[in-house]
């Protein structure tokens, strides 16, 4: 098996959940008291993946804080983009990183909490042959907000229609993706290529297969949807030792805000 490594994608503005973004990144807002992207980090570290690389650029200084506490020393590292590369050249810009190796692909500041451990055993050793990406997917409950996909009887995706009026079903991207070789050098060898849903999912098409989220995935979109991510319930990040930085967090003003 290749090794699996992660790219977590976590740059973005976060522009819809201003005034919240105004003061602090759109990645690190806190669900029950720990931050988006400790959950992935644990989730990633429960699924034995020990190879991550976050990017960054809006408040880059509070993610790389963050990323420096003991417990992600080693295995975890952080790559600032001055100028946002969107998702095809993030991967672009660090193919040092992803080629030779299966790549996880997530967007770091959307909520998900499922078995990845399932979906990366369903990728090396259930999915349809000939394909080169699984997609995970979800049900949206607003589907016009949602990228809908359309499976043909193998469950490889066959159709993608990104935030449509009437699409044909509810069964989403959840935008995490487990990523071969063949698409990282075919995003290396075309320099225009900046977004992944558009350009490279297109190219793809018939050669990605699916796997279903059905347990919790949402996009932090709104701080309404950020309110009701409280309620959610999730496995705790695996480790226990609280570090200076988690204490504090503990004040930082962004709760109080979200509970307004």
């Amino acid at each position: 098996m290749k090794d699996t490594r992660a790219l977590l994608l976590a740059a973005g503005l976060g522009t819809r959940l201003k005034p919240l973004t105004d003061i602090w990144p759109k990645c690190l807002m806190p669900i029950r008291g720990r931050p988006l992207l400790e959950y992935w980090l644990g989730i990633l570290k429960t699924a034995e993946i020990d190879n991550v690389l976050v990017n960054t650029h809006y408040f880059s200084e509070h993610v790389d804080e963050f990323l420096s506490q003991p417990q992600f020393v080693g295995w975890v590292d952080s790559v600032y983009e001055e100028n946002l590369l969107g998702t095809a050249g993030t991967i672009k810009n660090n193919t040092n990183f992803c080629k030779d190796n299966t790549i996880l692909l997530a967007h770091a500041d959307n909520w998900t909490c499922c078995d990845f451990s399932d979906f990366l055993y369903y990728h090396h050793n259930k999915r349809p042959k000939d394909t080169v990406m699984t997609m995970m997917t979800f049900t949206c409950p607003t589907p016009s907000s949602c990228g809908i996909i359309e499976l043909n009887d193998s469950g490889i995706v066959v159709g993608f229609h990104e935030k449509v009026d009437n699409p044909p079903g509810r069964l989403a991207n959840a935008a995490v993706y487990l990523i071969e070789p063949e698409v990282i050098e075919w995003i290396e060898n075309n320099p225009e290529i900046t977004d992944f849903s558009t350009e490279v999912i297109p190219q793809f098409m018939g050669r990605i297969s699916a796997w279903e989220n059905k347990n919790i995935h949402r996009d932090i979109g709104t701080i309404k949807i950020l309110k009701e991510a409280q309620m959610d319930k999730c496995e705790t990040p695996p480790w226990t030792e609280e570090s200076s930085w988690q204490q504090d967090f503990l004040s930082n003003p962004i709760h109080k805000l979200i509970d307004r």
